[in-house]
């Protein structure tokens, strides 16, 4: 019988598990030891090498996740782009970003990248017609995130691929929006895919790593300058994340769901300026984001209208809670200009089309009825507060 290939949830519970040899535990066991015999083994451990027992396990399933030979663990999110970004860049090289990109890593490229003899531009937008226009002849490196933090516009996926590969050039792409469950830049022709694991793959707001995934070629080349930068992520969070994700895609799939939902509410709403989704088919690349997600993300963001305060109105929320990062099980909404872009100058923000009332809203798994119920209320004591105020 010919072997069939596993589903994605078989993937998240199963894949990468570490055996327990000794008790014949259902779960992987934790191996706290930072260090390892170094005689008569076929592996010389050590957590800075990446291959301890609980992080070749969690790798694994992460490559397995993203359809790729390989996969590295980092202690965050930050960590995982800046190891990916260095392991390919030297002096005199140049990369290019595209123009709509999270605030870390807008604010990685430009306070970091020149001390290191490094050229950088960012594209004008996000397709890639806009980065064709960036290419030098020292460029190494196409950096893109799609869908983008906060304003989830959406860029094409192999059109980029296409364009590197003519022209010799490494593509990264921040894949941390949609996850490994909607969607699989590697199918697409990318090089390298970076997640926060911080968010979707831990799903739980209690975890902060960072991953990476590509071909083995690609993971060696990490690998070499990662073990002297030092950031591994600890055993026990390791254990804790492969955990977590094996309910990845049972929790993003929810998600995704009332996300959708979500957004269509705010999008009929009369107190709603702006909304931005790619389930939405009033967004201008509905079609495109079709063609290369497996499904629109959990993520959305929109805009009040000018008269009210959108920092009374997070206020008034008694159930989404206005709070930092992303992606956990419960919803949450945040100010960008406050947070996530908040290192970025209010003219760079401005750019990218951030303005100061934006709300980032990541939905979670609680009832639809019980979200909008929230959000309805907040809005009836905005108003009430802006009548009183007039």
């Amino acid at each position: 019988m010919a072997k069939q290939s596993k589903g994605i949830n078989t993937i998240c519970t199963h894949v990468g598990e570490v055996n327990d040899e000794q008790f014949k535990g259902a779960v992987s066991p934790l191996y706290m030891s930072t260090s390892y015999a170094f005689e008569d083994v076929e592996v010389k451990r050590y957590p800075r090498y990446f291959n301890t027992p609980n992080q070749e396990g969690l790798c694994k399933k992460i490559a397995a996740l993203e359809h790729t030979e390989g996969a590295l663990i980092f202690g965050s999110g930050m960590a995982a782009i800046s190891h990916a970004l260095m392991a390919f860049l030297k002096a005199g090289d140049h990369i290019v970003f595209q123009q709509t990109l999270y605030g870390g890593t807008y604010n990685f490229a430009v306070s970091q990248l020149e001390k290191y003899g490094i050229d950088y531009s960012f594209a004008e937008g996000w397709k890639a017609e806009d980065l064709g226009k960036e290419i030098k002849l020292n460029t190494k490196v196409i950096y893109i995130e799609t869908p983008s933090n906060p304003l989830l516009t959406i860029t094409d996926i192999k059109a980029v691929s296409e364009l590197a590969k003519e022209n010799n050039i490494v593509t990264m792409i921040d894949n941390t929006f949609a996850s490994p469950i909607n969607q699989n830049p590697i199918d697409f022709g990318i090089d390298i895919v970076i997640h926060s694991a911080t968010k979707y793959m831990g799903g739980h707001s209690d975890i902060c790593a960072g991953a990476v995934a590509a071909s083995q070629e690609h993971i060696d080349t990490i690998w070499q300058s990662s073990i002297c930068f030092g950031g591994s992520l600890s055993d026990q969070t390791v254990w804790l994340l492969e955990r977590s994700l094996k309910t990845m895609a049972l929790r993003v799939k929810a998600q995704t769901a009332n996300a959708q939902l979500m957004a269509e509410f705010l999008d009929a709403h009369n107190d709603i300026d702006a909304v931005y989704y790619p389930g939405l088919k009033s967004h201008a690349d509905y079609q495109l984001a079709q063609s290369q997600m497996h499904g629109f993300g959990a993520m959305l963001s929109f805009e009040l209208k000018e008269e009210f305060s959108t920092s009374q109105f997070m206020k008034a929320l008694q159930l989404i809670k206005p709070s930092m990062s992303l992606a956990g099980v419960e919803s949450t909404m945040l100010s960008p200009v406050l947070t996530s872009h908040a290192l970025m100058s209010k003219e760079d923000r401005e750019k990218q089309g951030i303005r100061d009332g934006l709300i980032r809203f990541s939905v979670g798994i609680e009832e639809v009825e019980d979200l909008v119920f929230d959000i309805e209320q907040a809005l009836v004591k905005v108003k009430s507060n802006s009548v009183l105020v007039s």
